[in-house]
């Protein structure tokens, strides 16, 4: 069951009956702009209020110490990972709910492990991987998603961060702080909604501008360049084939979904199947409209991290397969 449906339905609509657009061009760049700007925003307060209702009642003391522990080290990174892989969102629509994590005071390298899992292993490198690539090569692909994940988050952690991260989404009401402002008294329902409703709106509309900027720019793209100037460059086994095709991949926006039969396309025509598998992987964890988005909530040096860890582990993938499947 597709929930976005109705909004695909809408977008259809707006798009062809009452903006009537014909040329396919427009017509996709502008359908495009129209589902994803409302299916994101509806992600942003809906995760977002979710998440307040956590960071209220969120012990971050005892969820700091357990995390901190020798004992764990490592296994908070997978479980973060492994919750990636379970939330069927593109980047774009993680970047709420790892905002949330690290306001929450989830580490950060943790948070990350998350945000990079959530995009690259997902619905579709679980359920539709099989039915193309056979279930060696998915499992091999999630199992080195999630390795990188785990790695990078690792790495960012190692590189003690956090200060680069806006304070601004640092700062949440808890529990004990609402009580104590509400003169020790207990704090009816009403009014603890309204404490979620206030705090996660306010981290959505200072997010949104840049999701409108981010999709506005990945509408173009989807709309108006072809396929086949990606696969045109790409069609050889040449070690510059994967950087390439990591760079070609950044800046386009989709989810796995999406991008899949491109990739199918791709190495149909003879691409090879790592240099495939990095424009498919750079597609939906480094797009540019993602990035915007995620500058909202840290500095460049962060986000600059981020990247080069992130191209790191793509690269990784790329150059495995082609050497390893080609």
């Amino acid at each position: 069951m597709d929930i976005f449906k109705p909004i695909q339905i809408f977008a259809d609509t707006a798009t062809s009956n009452w903006l009537g657009i014909t040329d396919k061009y427009w017509n996709s760049a502008v359908n495009f702009f129209i589902y994803d700007s409302i299916k994101i925003g509806l992600l942003l307060l809906v995760i977002n209020y979710i998440m307040a209702i956590t960071r209220y009642y969120f012990p971050v003391e005892k969820v700091r110490d357990i995390l901190s522990s020798r004992k764990w080290y490592g296994f908070d990174y997978v479980l973060a990972a492994v919750l990636g892989v379970i939330t069927p969102f593109c980047s774009c629509s993680s970047i709420p709910l790892f905002i949330g994590f690290v306001s929450a005071g989830i580490p950060l390298g943790v948070t990350f492990a998350f945000l990079i899992a959530s995009p690259l292993v997902n619905e579709a490198s679980l359920f539709i991987f099989p039915s193309i690539f056979g279930f060696k090569m998915t499992f091999i692909y999630n199992a080195l998603g999630i390795i990188i994940s785990v790695l990078a988050g690792i790495v960012i952690q190692r590189l003690k961060m956090d200060k680069n991260v806006n304070p601004a989404f640092l700062k949440f009401k808890t529990q004990h702080e609402a009580i104590k402002e509400n003169g020790g008294e207990a704090i009816s329902l009403p009014k603890r909604m309204m404490i979620w409703w206030k705090d996660g709106l306010s981290i959505s509309k200072s997010i949104f501008p840049y999701v409108l900027l981010g999709v506005g720019l990945g509408a173009l793209i989807h709309g108006f360049v072809p396929e086949s100037f990606v696969e045109a460059y790409l069609d050889n086994g040449n070690w510059w084939t994967v950087p390439l095709a990591t760079l070609l991949g950044a800046p386009l926006y989709a989810n796995s979904v999406s991008v899949i039969p491109i990739v199918e396309a791709m190495t149909g025509k003879g691409v090879p199947l790592g240099t495939a598998l990095a424009f498919m992987t750079a597609t939906v964890t480094l797009s540019i409209p993602g990035l915007l988005i995620l500058k909202k909530a840290m500095n460049w040096k962060l986000l600059s991290a981020f990247i080069l860890v992130t191209i790191i582990g793509i690269m990784i993938i790329g150059y495995f397969f082609n050497y390893f499947y080609f």
